[in-house]
């Protein structure tokens, strides 16, 4: 499988790799959190490290450690605006639910 990324996904993604100058791509993880069980975390990376993942998506590259793929393989990500909100929202397919909030969510059985 892979991770795949909306083409507003992917222009905000190179709009924020050129403001910093320096990288490579977007680098996905999971950690533990919240009071459903898992978060999504987020960084620009300058290069993949022993062990990544590297996914190619509307000409950007998606960097995902070997810990977090399983729990986000597959996933499709979108950039969306809301008001003044923004951020990226994933269509994971090995999400149960998520909280309330839509920043931590839980794994299928």
């Amino acid at each position: 499988m892979a991770i795949t990324l909306t083409e507003k996904a992917a222009k905000r993604i190179q709009s924020q790799l050129a403001k910093t100058g320096n990288g490579m791509g977007l680098r996905l993880g999971v950690k533990k959190v919240g009071c459903n069980g898992f978060a999504y975390t987020f960084d620009y990376a300058a290069e993949a490290l022993a062990g990544d993942q590297v996914f190619e998506s509307h000409n950007t590259t998606v960097m995902v450690d070997a810990a977090s793929l399983p729990f986000i393989n597959g996933s499709h990500i979108d950039f969306v605006k809301e008001g003044f909100n923004e951020s990226f929202k994933f269509d994971n397919p090995n999400a149960q639910g998520e909280c309330g909030c839509g920043e931590s969510f839980n794994l299928k059985k």
